[in-house]
């Protein structure tokens, strides 16, 4: 069985060319990336505020909002789940500092 994050981008990717009347993916799409990115950064605020207040279930309802958000910005970008997925592979293993020191250089 396909493991959730991969259908919802597949549903997203479909919903590249529908209708932005018909579908609210197809209408964030339709409004181009940093439409998308605003959207994101919404739903990353609302995360944070639960998270800070301690609300386990509005957390949890917030961080779907923002998975399904990140993949729609994923998206508007070009940026498939299969290169976010190579990205974490590739720092497995690597201490978040160096990783971190490595980005500045």
């Amino acid at each position: 069985m396909s493991d959730i994050l991969d259908q919802l981008a597949a549903t997203i990717a479909t919903r590249r060319d529908a209708d932005p009347q018909a579908s609210y993916t197809a209408s964030l799409l339709a409004k181009g990336p940093a439409k998308c990115a605003e959207k994101f950064g919404e739903e990353a605020v609302e995360a944070i505020v639960a998270a800070a207040r301690g609300d386990r279930a509005a957390l949890t309802s917030e961080a779907a909002d923002v998975l399904y958000h990140l993949l729609v910005l994923l998206t508007a970008g070009g940026v498939t789940l299969d290169e976010v997925r190579a990205e974490l592979a590739r720092r497995e293993g690597v201490s978040g500092h160096a990783e971190k020191a490595a980005r500045k250089g």
